[in-house]
């Protein structure tokens, strides 16, 4: 549909966003109550997203969907879920990472356009 390509779309501008360290593009891309919650049970808010881009302290190698992976699920015309297989690559204050994982993306429709507002994201995946 319509909807699942605007988003699948969006989701992806997002993750290359994420891997250039581009706060201008996540802080449009993100609610303002936007809350990520990673697999450790850590959660992240949009402030504490775009501060760590701006501080350019995680350079990334890699942040890309794999495998074919993206689904976009739908529902009615305001809410849609983006689940995909990820793989992250580079560096944290200079220290070396790598790791996949799933994750979920939950965007839904505002007076402003499509917002990502809830995230949630596996631990890592066993090694391949």
């Amino acid at each position: 549909s319509d909807i699942e390509k605007i988003v699948a779309d969006l989701d992806t501008e997002y993750q290359a966003a994420v891997e250039r360290n581009d706060a201008d593009t996540m802080d449009r891309i993100l609610a303002d109550d936007f809350v990520l919650v990673v697999g450790n049970g850590t959660v992240y808010t949009k402030a504490d997203l775009l501060k760590e881009a701006r501080s350019k302290s995680t350079v990334y190698e890699q942040q890309k969907e794999i495998d074919n992976s993206q689904k976009v699920r739908v529902w009615g015309d305001k809410t849609a879920v983006v689940t995909a297989k990820l793989w992250i690559k580079g560096t944290r204050e200079g220290k070396a990472f790598e790791r996949k994982l799933w994750f979920s993306d939950t965007y839904v429709k505002t007076d402003k356009g499509w917002r990502y507002v809830f995230g949630q994201a596996s631990l890592a995946l066993p090694s391949d």
